[in-house]
């Protein structure tokens, strides 16, 4: 079953681009979180989301929030681009699409992954699920979501 707006985000464990287990209690309920789903390091659309996410990183960070970023590529594909594009935030590796269907994320067309994100807020409450195959859409709706809360 997908995870909606409302439900609590349930922890998970990743390898992140140092080749360590990340281990999503270590932020989730403790600050804002945005986690976006895309389908593959280097290709057009993610690596404009990529870096529109970069572009806008010290958006999310003024308004409390870690960005991190899953697709199903390897450690060693994330190293490579996050080094290319000098991404700030965490890239996790999903090989084996344990969070993907953790989360419920659909694919976009038939065999490709979807390009899915999440805003969490501070207590761990999913606020936003946005899906669009549009890369950086989603950067302005997380950024819009986090201002919200920001407000309340």
């Amino acid at each position: 079953m997908a995870l909606k707006v409302g439900d609590e985000l349930p922890n998970f464990v990743a390898i992140d681009t140092n080749g360590v287990a990340f281990d999503s209690s270590k932020l989730i309920g403790k600050q804002p979180v945005v986690i976006y789903f895309y389908p593959k390091d280097n290709t057009p659309g993610c690596t404009a989301q990529a870096c529109s996410f970069r572009d806008n990183y010290q958006i999310f960070k003024d308004l409390g929030a870690e960005v991190i970023g899953v697709s199903a590529d390897s450690v060693t594909s994330h190293v490579k681009f996050k080094s290319k594009y000098q991404l700030p935030f965490i890239l996790l590796s999903d090989a084996d699409k344990k969070l993907r269907k953790l989360f419920g994320v659909p694919n976009s067309f038939i065999f490709l992954p979807g390009r899915q994100t999440y805003v969490v807020d501070h207590n761990g409450i999913i606020q936003m699920v946005f899906n669009s195959v549009s890369s950086t859409i989603h950067i302005e709706k997380a950024i819009q979501i986090l201002k919200n809360l920001n407000q309340k």
